[in-house]
């Protein structure tokens, strides 16, 4: 048996056993623009709808869920890979019992796993499917091939742009790069686009309708409007308090509009179609193209 059959085995045997969780990861072309403040906005919006929710940061270099969380996490994936923690172990709880992970250096180590840790290792996530209805992955911000990884593998990718042309020229790029990834399958995920830092509405449905343009015509790629978050004083101070503004000021614009994003999402005309992968698939599938020791 080869080592990718394997992986489908294990795959199969846990999606037999219990339901698979629905997998997103938000993503941007660019730092700075509310990426993280997105994901984990999204994951208190979904959490008030009766939603199991984790995080999990695969952002190398920051570690700004985190800091809004307010609470540094004892152990980290890395913890679960080299020092034989439990994935119950390295989840942190953070505000309306969201879960965090911290992906550390773990996600880059797995690169390097021979078969029988990589069984492990894909057993161990494949639990989160039991424990969360939804998973956020949190990627670093910019394109390199860690972060297409992450996309590569999700059925759910929501690219977090804002009105500045160099944020909209990245997005665009980071899509490019995307739609030449040689395992990338249009048919098993779908792009989602959050307009963020916008004045008003009729801004970020400008401002996607150009990105959807050039996308369009020259990558033929599929994409979707999800809304916009405007600019928000209220979300600027409950970063500084290290609280998600859907916590800290429930009615405020921002809040309110991260409200109506995770509600089209859970949508059942909207979210019919997505693919649920769950976890074991989600890393499976990020490390399909590397070779293992042995």
């Amino acid at each position: 048996m080869d080592q990718a059959q394997q992986l489908r085995n294990i795959i199969k045997g846990n999606a037999v056993k219990k339901p698979v969780a629905r997998v997103i990861t938000v993503t941007s072309g660019k730092g700075g623009v509310g990426k993280s403040n997105t994901a984990i906005n999204l994951a208190i919006q979904f959490r008030k709808m009766g939603q199991k929710v984790i995080i999990l940061d695969a952002d190398f270099g920051l570690a700004n869920i985190e800091i809004m969380f307010g609470a540094v996490p004892k152990h980290n994936l890395y913890d679960l890979i080299y020092q034989g923690k439990r994935i119950n172990e390295i989840i942190t709880w953070g505000p309306m019992e969201v879960g965090f992970i911290s992906g550390g250096s773990g996600i880059a180590g797995m690169y390097n796993l021979s078969r029988d840790y990589l069984t492990y290792i894909i057993q161990n996530l494949a639990e989160l499917d039991a424990i969360a209805d939804i998973v956020i992955v949190d990627t670093g911000a910019g394109i390199s091939d860690a972060v297409l990884e992450f996309l590569v593998a999700s059925g759910e990718v929501l690219v977090v742009t804002t009105p500045e042309p160099t944020s909209i020229t990245d997005s665009y790029s980071l899509l490019k790069a995307l739609k030449g990834h040689p395992r990338f399958s249009e048919d098993a995920s779908q792009i989602k686009v959050i307009a963020n830092k916008v004045d008003d509405p009729g801004e970020g449905q400008t401002l996607f309708n150009k990105l959807n343009a050039v996308v369009g015509r020259y990558l033929k790629l599929p994409i979707t409007y999800l809304g916009a978050v405007p600019r928000d004083h209220q979300l600027a101070q409950a970063v500084m308090q290290q609280m998600p503004v859907s916590l800290q000021a429930p009615s405020a614009k921002s809040a309110l509009a991260y409200e109506a994003i995770a509600a089209k999402m859970m949508n059942r005309e909207f979210s019919q179609n997505v693919k649920k992968r769950g976890m074991a698939a989600f890393f499976s599938h990020i490390i399909s193209g590397k070779k293992f020791n042995s």
